[in-house]
């Protein structure tokens, strides 16, 4: 597994890094402790030491097996999480203001909680669920993150970038106060390379990049026949004409990539990979076969020019989280 410097904070981080979303069961159907435990396992012995999780994923249930797999090892792991929105609105909305949503004391109590589900003493990246740039001049978050990082409860601050905005973080960016971002990065969605990661690497911003595989649909087993359990949030996803599309669209490209490229999936991450602002990818990985596949990215590298310049004509810009 390759390591890379994790933007201006020293940190050296696995390339493929462990998403932990799909561990908290609450809106994955499917997901059995075991099993995700197991997978958490896998990915460290193979050399994973980065993994991100949230206080919303099964409200902790994610933050609790990440720190009961995290503290098995002897390795030094980072953790990262997120502090949810106190108005649970995904993802932010203009005009509310950020004391409906991150006030003072919210961000406190929440990352005592986080702390007390993963039994650390110290979470490495703690994060906004996310953001807007209204809230850039408010002190009030500020003097938050400067408390938790004075006391040693964090070590450093991010934000995960509303879906599909990536230029909205830039200004907040040169403030100084953030050391990391999470952002959607994936061959569908590449706009964050446009604008966001040169800025990051002038000023040595880690990043993250998530959703590298779109949620399934750039692993080619979205069928127009597929179907999700009740309870499953890829139903709305993924719902209406939605995976005809998808697997249209994966079907193609399928037929662009290389026989030693590796599979549909790989090839996805690869591409985030391939783009040196990328600090890691975080595919959700919730059984160790999705941990030995991903995780073996890591030893080819990224991508030929050649065919980072065919999947150029592969960009689907449109948001599946939002109602048509």
């Amino acid at each position: 597994m390759r390591c890379r410097t994790f933007g201006k904070t020293g940190l050296r981080v696995s390339e493929i890094g462990f998403g932990a979303w799909g561990i908290g069961r609450s809106m994955w159907v499917g997901a059995e402790d075991g099993e995700s435990l197991r997978a958490l396992a896998r990915a460290m012995d193979l050399g994973v030491n980065f993994i991100d999780t949230a206080l919303a994923y099964g409200d902790g249930h994610s933050e609790k097996l990440v720190g009961r797999a995290v503290r098995a090892r002897s390795e030094k792991i980072y953790v990262a999480t997120k502090i949810p929105p106190k108005n649970l609105l995904w993802p932010a909305r203009p005009g509310i203001p950020v004391e409906k949503v991150f006030p003072f004391d919210y961000i406190i109590r929440s990352t005592d909680e986080s702390l007390s589900h993963l039994g650390l003493e110290t979470i490495d990246i703690q994060q906004f669920h996310v953001w807007s740039p209204e809230w850039l001049t408010s002190d009030g978050w500020r003097r938050a993150i400067q408390k938790l990082k004075k006391s040693g409860k964090i070590r450093l601050f991010g934000i995960s970038v509303n879906d599909y905005q990536p230029d909205s973080v830039l200004d907040a960016l040169r403030t100084g106060l953030i050391d990391c971002l999470q952002v959607i990065y994936n061959i569908y969605d590449p706009r964050a390379a446009d604008t966001l990661f040169p800025l990051c690497r002038e000023l040595g911003i880690g990043v993250i990049a998530r959703v590298p595989l779109d949620e399934g649909g750039l692993t080619g087993a979205i069928t127009p026949q597929a179907t999700f359990p009740e309870g499953d949030w890829r139903r709305r996803y993924f719902k209406g004409p939605r995976k005809q599309q998808v697997w249209e669209r994966a079907e193609m490209l399928k037929q662009v990539i290389g026989e030693g490229d590796g599979t549909l999936a790989q090839v996805a991450l690869r591409f985030c990979l391939s783009n040196p602002a990328v600090s890691t990818v975080i595919p959700g990985m919730r059984n160790t076969r999705n941990v030995e596949s991903s995780c073996s990215v890591s030893d080819p590298g990224p991508l030929s020019p050649a065919l980072l310049a065919r999947l150029k004509d592969h960009v689907w810009i449109r948001n599946f989280y939002q109602p048509d």
